[in-house]
């Protein structure tokens, strides 16, 4: 009898005092910044960014489901526990419920389709059932992107706006963070990242220079939209603060505090590189000499709203301002 009421009360205990559990779906560049933001802020030393992002987090034991076993090694090497599955697989899936404590989904939409379907991210359908079939996670964070607003014109634009989205990929995200939401109106507590550019210059394809070398043009000043931007490092911090600060059914714009538009962006990395700066040209001439994926980017303009960010998941950016991302 003695056991059984030590056991009871062991499990009655309040989360904060038993080992977190954290699973990351798609452990990719900005996954792995997450858990060492996670292992350092659970673990013996708390230094560097994960002191300040998660200062109260209790130890944590970070998981990452992966579909590919050349990336087991590395995962173990990080201090990660690999789960092999695959998102397009639902049977692979069937081991994550009751498993995590939290989760953060980085994972992306499949590629586009064919028809409806290429409307519809199926692959958050399938993970948000496998997470239901047993014990519920406490919270879950998605990261979608910027996106989903389509083009403002330029406007401000904060977490309260309709999405728009005008293209299959936007589409695809808005269908993502439905799936989120109805587990969350199930008892999760579910947050939404939208995340807009990311960069950093340890991270392959992380800064403008190899376009910069290429002279790809870029937009005359009338025609240009106005971007926003992320560093990696700051994007796994408020990962990790929304794991635990993040408000149920709520959207947070995961961007830094840069105004600029896409032309002077590559402008000023130009400057910092000692590179010559991109030739520009009309919107008329851009959209016969650019491929259509820059086109489209080309073609959104919009300036989101970061006070949620600050505010409520109490970010402190290491790199509020692109010139000092991209110098580090």
């Amino acid at each position: 009898m003695r056991t059984v009421f030590l056991s009871n009360f062991l499990g009655a205990l309040p989360a904060r005092f038993r080992r977190q559990r954290v699973l990351i779906v798609g452990c990719g560049d900005v996954g792995l910044r997450v858990a060492r933001v996670l292992q350092g802020a659970g673990g013996g030393t708390r230094t560097g960014i994960a002191a300040t992002a998660v200062p109260h987090a209790p130890r944590v034991r970070v998981l990452a489901l992966t579909s590919s076993p050349d990336r087991v090694a590395l995962l173990r090497a990080a201090g990660i526990t690999p789960l092999q599955g695959n998102l397009d697989d639902s049977a692979t899936l069937r081991r994550l419920a009751g498993l995590a404590t939290r989760v953060l989904h980085l994972a992306p939409p499949p590629g586009d389709g064919a028809g409806p379907a290429q409307r519809h991210d199926p692959r958050t359908t399938r993970l948000v059932r496998s997470l239901r079939r047993r014990s519920l996670p406490q919270a879950l964070v998605y990261a979608s992107t910027s996106g989903v607003y389509g083009d403002c014109s330029g406007a401000w634009v904060t977490e309260a706006r309709p999405v728009a989205p005008a293209t299959p990929r936007a589409q695809r995200r808005v269908d993502a963070e439905r799936s989120v939401r109805q587990l969350g109106r199930a008892g999760v507590r579910a947050s939404i990242l939208r995340v807009p550019g990311i960069y950093a210059p340890d991270r392959v394809g992380g800064t403008p220079e190899a376009r910069l070398r290429k002279g790809t043009p870029v937009l005359t000043a009338p025609d240009d939209v106005f971007t926003n931007h992320i560093h990696a490092d700051d994007l796994a911090r408020a990962c990790a603060l929304a794991l635990w600060r993040g408000v149920a059914q709520r959207i947070y714009h995961a961007s830094d505090d840069t105004v600029l538009k896409m032309g002077d962006y590559f402008d000023l990395a130009a400057d910092l590189y000692g590179l010559p700066r991109p030739p520009r040209l009309p919107r008329s001439a851009a959209s016969t000499q650019l491929p259509a994926m820059l086109l489209s980017f080309m073609s959104e303009s919009r300036r989101l709203d970061n006070t949620r960010l600050h505010c409520e998941l109490r970010l402190r950016l290491r790199y509020p301002h692109v010139a000092e991302g991209l110098r580090c």
